[in-house]
């Protein structure tokens, strides 16, 4: 902190930094609903022209209006809530948009094209391991005796983010060509397989990322900015800033991280899927055979969509491991990597992006809050038996199955449904 600044003034001055860090975030939810509803006015204008020209126009307005909203809730959050319950927030945001992004890759696959995937956890944790021997620093010295990897390139990270991507693509494409030719269920039988050999391997094999022992030192993006002195390269009026920010308040700086990721996977993945090329996944996914007998190659498309979802997966595991900063293989059961997942997207609505991102954020609101839950049930638990507060934590499990069946019994198209589809070429 500044030694100009006193103490109650620098917590007035961080506060207004994470406003602004929050800013962000907020702002990317804001923004798309001013521009959808500005963009409707445009039927209104006379000529084709016309419309071109306030297109654009309407955009910035509703971007500045989005920013504007952002700013405005993130000074409320953090003028009215307590700041460890803001922070909490945070860091459930933070989680939650790691999920979504695992949720964006499964609807490419399954939401889109129908493959029945339930192996998400192998993806999961090829991005996550591939990104962190990309960026990690081999071990030297005494620290080689306890920690041995395959990797220690020390590169940017964003080369890992991208490593991750590549090496998940390259997976899915060897998981693919034996695999995508076989009938729904056995397809969903080997992926679930191939994910429990991956997380073996990594458990087992300690000379590729240190096998059952955590994989430590997995740098953080832009940590520097919650330094003490922040990032050298900063001008120094972003530097001053910077200074106000402590190690604890990481989080909201990996949350604009992660925020962009999201933004990025999702705009891509609409695009993608109001193309032509799109519009064949969807065929596929609806009538195999007439796609096929309408001359498109359906084997190539499947491919494509399983390589395509399984680079997103990846991104979502290079970003969990560099917030976590240390993984192991226990971290990508097929419960906690690929079912969670699966319950997210079945909720927010199966065939819709914007349902994959609502469902990553309720369905992790509820496996968070299930563990207050049962912290609270201890004592009910005890009087019933002894044993039962130590199979407390199973009580998760049974609430997200319960939601599970609910989902399939009263609403089937999830929350937002499948949205209704206008092409854009």
């Amino acid at each position: 902190m500044g030694e100009s600044v006193t103490g109650t003034e620098g917590g007035g001055l961080a506060g207004v930094v994470k406003a602004v860090l929050l800013a962000l975030p907020l702002a990317g939810l804001a923004a798309p609903l001013f521009v959808k509803r500005l963009l409707a006015t445009t039927s209104s204008m006379q000529t084709p022209e016309a419309r071109v020209d306030g297109r654009a126009r309407l955009i910035a307005s509703g971007t500045l209006l989005g920013l504007a909203t952002g700013l405005s809730a993130a000074g409320l959050l953090v003028w009215l809530l307590p700041e460890g319950i803001l922070a909490y927030l945070v860091s459930f945001a933070v989680a939650a948009s790691i999920f979504a992004l695992l949720s964006l890759g499964l609807n490419v696959q399954w939401g889109y094209t129908g493959l029945f995937n339930i192996g998400i956890a192998g993806f999961f944790a090829v991005g996550a391991f591939t990104s962190a021997l990309v960026t990690t620093a081999m071990p030297a010295g005494p620290l080689a005796l306890y920690s041995q990897q395959l990797l220690g390139l020390k590169l940017p990270f964003i080369a890992g983010v991208g490593a991750a991507a590549a090496v998940s693509g390259l997976v899915a494409w060897l998981i693919g060509l034996p695999t995508l030719r076989l009938r729904d269920e056995y397809f969903a039988v080997a992926t679930i397989g191939i994910a429990e050999i991956v997380r073996l391997v990594f458990q087992n094999e300690r000379w590729l990322a240190n096998g059952p022992q955590p994989l430590r030192g997995i740098p953080r993006p832009l940590y520097c900015l919650v330094e003490d002195p922040p990032c050298a390269w900063l001008p120094p009026p972003l530097a001053a800033a910077a200074r106000l920010l402590e190690p604890r308040d990481y989080p909201y700086v990996y949350l604009v991280i992660v925020t962009l990721f999201v933004a990025a996977a999702y705009l891509a993945t609409e695009r993608a899927i109001r193309s032509p090329w799109g519009r064949v996944l969807r065929a596929i996914r609806e009538e195999e055979a007439a796609a096929a007998m309408s001359g498109k190659d359906v084997a190539a498309f499947k491919m494509q969509a399983l390589v395509v979802g399984a680079m997103i997966m990846g991104v979502g595991g290079a970003l969990y491991a560099h917030y976590l900063a240390s993984i192991d293989y226990s971290h990508f059961t097929p419960l906690y990597g690929t079912f969670l997942i699966w319950v997210m997207l079945m909720l927010g609505g199966s065939g819709n992006n914007r349902g994959a991102i609502l469902g990553a954020f309720v369905i992790w609101g509820v496996w968070t809050g299930t563990a207050f839950l049962t912290d609270r049930l201890g004592p009910t638990l005890a009087a019933i038996s002894p044993q039962l507060p130590a199979r407390a934590p199973y009580l998760r499990y049974l609430v997200i199955a319960l939601i599970l069946e609910l989902i399939l019994l009263f609403r089937p198209q999830g929350l937002l449904g499948e949205e209704r589809r206008v092409s854009a070429f």
